[in-house]
């Protein structure tokens, strides 16, 4: 009979544990159709440390139509001391609210400069309908890859403009600011990034539609996951959306609504508005909410890694505890002017939009925490793009102005990621970004100004030198001296010896209009990528007119007249772009002692 007993009071305390860890065992949800003009309730937020504590909530209505079409919003004034001081708050999207004890929804929309805290409430119906529809694996979206952006060297934001600033964080502008309801902004804090820096990149965040709110925050590490138990992000308690974490984070701070054994739902408005994702899900602690008469925000610190945020929909995010999210492993090292070495590891999102501009960012924070961003300044930045399954994509360039040379290096590793996460190769896998950067506050350039030849005549598979003429930034000239030989197959008659630095030769290199390259798979772009020339050293190549062309995207400089009359005839159709001129030889030179920019030519005379 004790034996029996014991064997109950087992049970019974493992039946206990059980509905402890499972946090959905108590809830009941509301169905809308049950809300009234007039029910009372209740909320719970953190307003400081990691406790939720109580609010009250008062329905005043129900708004159909917002902020989707067929969804309905439940409008309700908040009250209580703690509300009364903050009134809605940055930071507070997602706080369950319960009526009769049952869950009705969270809060997530607000009337900005209201007198009174006013609330909009996504039903908790809409939230779990939606992300169980939207489950789906990502998908990539086959993209044109556009090398013309790459070789001019453009700004590199055009995959992040593609996000025009649906973000819920985006700001609101416009005629009716403040008759309108609009999402609750969601705070987004900066650690080891300055204000000055977030302001410089302004125009990038807001294209995302990522609003900071508190300007910096607290850090986090790279601690591994916590596994998580039946106090793990409950409804109330603070979450923490981390798109960089280690010794640079960026994270975007908001409520818990519902727990549902590993799943969890929250926000109750989109975050970026990213579909699928696989972003880290922290626990997150509130340092305190900030009243502000423009806009009160929670200030927080993230917490442990519990999961990955798996959605990011038009009712909340969602994500489930225990998940690994998709990171990009990243290592900086800044050599400053002043001899000294400095070293930061974080991780960053795998994701086309935010990736490339975060990692501008981050890169930008790691050289201006030692080194000026303005006035004259030399750069050398080397390090590699590790993919899984292929080689790495070179990162070597110099670059050396009179003013803002670290926004030419910042860009040099932006735009690269900006081509590959944005290709829509679904067998690209990014392991690891490692980039070395070297600075000094000296230029080191010199300007290519003439080529000299010791001969104008010569003959097929003859050596000949020529010297490159180049002034520095002093005014002193010095002399490359180049081996050049002559084509064993080069044909009778004028050939042209191009020199010139990488990016003067690259824009040479443009395809005409219409055929720009479009790699057919992964392993063609990657080496597409790795064979752009680099901007810190000199070029030569040996070019004859015509006798080339570019056959499914593949460039084909010498090809026999049979061939290019096959590919001109009425039989074939398409992937043919015949060249008008087709390089004989080309190599790269060696580093010089300095940065050479420019491009000359000379005509030598092939003769018997």
């Amino acid at each position: 009979m004790k034996l029996m007993i014991l064997a109950l009071c087992l049970l019974c305390l493992l039946a206990g544990s059980a509905a402890a860890s499972d946090p959905k065992s108590e809830t009941k949800l509301m169905p809308i159709e049950e809300v009234r003009s007039g029910m009372k309730g209740y909320g719970m937020t953190v307003f400081e440390g990691t406790k939720p504590e109580r609010f009250e909530v008062e329905v005043l209505g129900l708004l159909n139509g917002v902020p989707n079409p067929k969804q309905s919003s439940v409008i309700a004034r908040l009250s209580g001391p703690l509300v009364a001081r903050t009134g809605v708050f940055a930071g507070m999207s997602g706080s369950p609210v319960y009526i009769d004890e049952k869950l009705v929804g969270a809060v997530a929309f607000t009337f900005p400069f209201s007198k009174e805290p006013i609330a909009g409430i996504t039903p908790i119906k809409y939230m779990i309908e939606n992300f169980e529809r939207g489950d789906e694996a990502p998908t990539r979206a086959r993209q044109s890859v556009s090398f013309s952006t790459l070789i001019a060297g453009g700004s590199g934001t055009t995959a992040s403009s593609a996000a025009n600033g649906q973000g819920a964080s985006a700001p609101v502008s416009g005629g009716g600011y403040g008759e309108s309801m609009v999402p609750i902004a969601t705070p987004v804090s900066f650690s080891g990034i300055s204000q000055s820096i977030i302001d410089q990149f302004a125009g990038d965040l807001k294209k995302m539609g990522i609003q900071p709110i508190a300007g910096v925050g607290g850090g986090s590490t790279l601690a591994p996951m916590e596994p998580a138990n039946g106090d793990t992000l409950t409804p109330g308690t603070s979450v923490s959306v981390e798109l960089v974490r280690g010794d640079f984070t960026i994270d975007a701070a908001g409520t818990v609504t519902y727990r549902d054994g590993n799943r969890i739902y929250a926000f109750g408005h989109p975050f970026l508005s990213s579909g699928v994702t696989s972003w880290p899900m922290a626990e997150s602690s509130v340092i305190t909410v900030v009243p502000n008469i423009n806009n009160s925000f929670k200030l927080s610190t993230g917490g442990h890694l519990v999961g990955s945020i798996n959605q990011d929909r038009s009712t909340g995010i969602y994500g489930n505890l225990g998940d690994q999210p998709k990171m990009v492993p990243v290592h900086i090292t800044v050599h400053t002017s002043r001899n000294r070495t400095e070293a930061y590891n974080f991780e960053i999102v795998s994701d086309p939009f935010l990736t490339p501009v975060l990692m501008k960012m981050t890169t930008f924070a790691a050289i201006s925490a030692t080194e000026r961003t303005l006035g004259t300044q030399t750069i050398n930045l080397r390090g590699h793009i590790s993919l899984d399954g292929q080689p790495d994509v070179a990162l070597d360039n110099s670059f050396s102005t009179a003013n803002g040379a670290i926004f030419f290096a910042v860009a040099a590793v932006e735009r690269p990621l900006t081509v590959l996460l944005n290709s829509g190769f679904d067998a690209l896998n990014i392991r690891g970004i490692e980039v070395d950067v070297t600075s000094s506050d000296a230029r080191s350039g010199g300007t290519l100004s003439r080529l000299w030849v010791d001969k104008t005549e010569v003959h097929r598979g003859e050596s000949i030198e020529v010297q490159a003429f180049a002034r520095n930034d002093n005014g002193a000239e010095f002399v490359e001296r180049i081996p050049v030989t002559v084509p064993a197959d080069a044909p009778l008659g004028p050939l042209v010896i191009l020199v010139g630095d990488g990016a003067s030769v690259n824009q040479s290199e443009v395809r005409p209009q219409g055929t720009d390259f479009v790699p057919k798979d992964l392993d063609q772009l990657v080496r597409a990528m790795n064979k752009l020339k680099k901007n810190n050293r000199l070029y030569v190549k040996v070019i004859r007119s015509g006798g080339g062309a570019i056959v499914n995207n593949e460039e084909m400089p010498t090809l026999p007249p049979s061939v290019l009359a096959t590919l001109g005839s009425q039989r074939t159709s398409g992937g043919y772009t015949p060249l008008s001129i087709a390089t004989m030889s080309e190599d790269e030179l060696p580093p010089s002692q300095f940065i050479i920019s420019g491009q000359q030519t000379i005509t030598i005379n092939v003769v018997k």
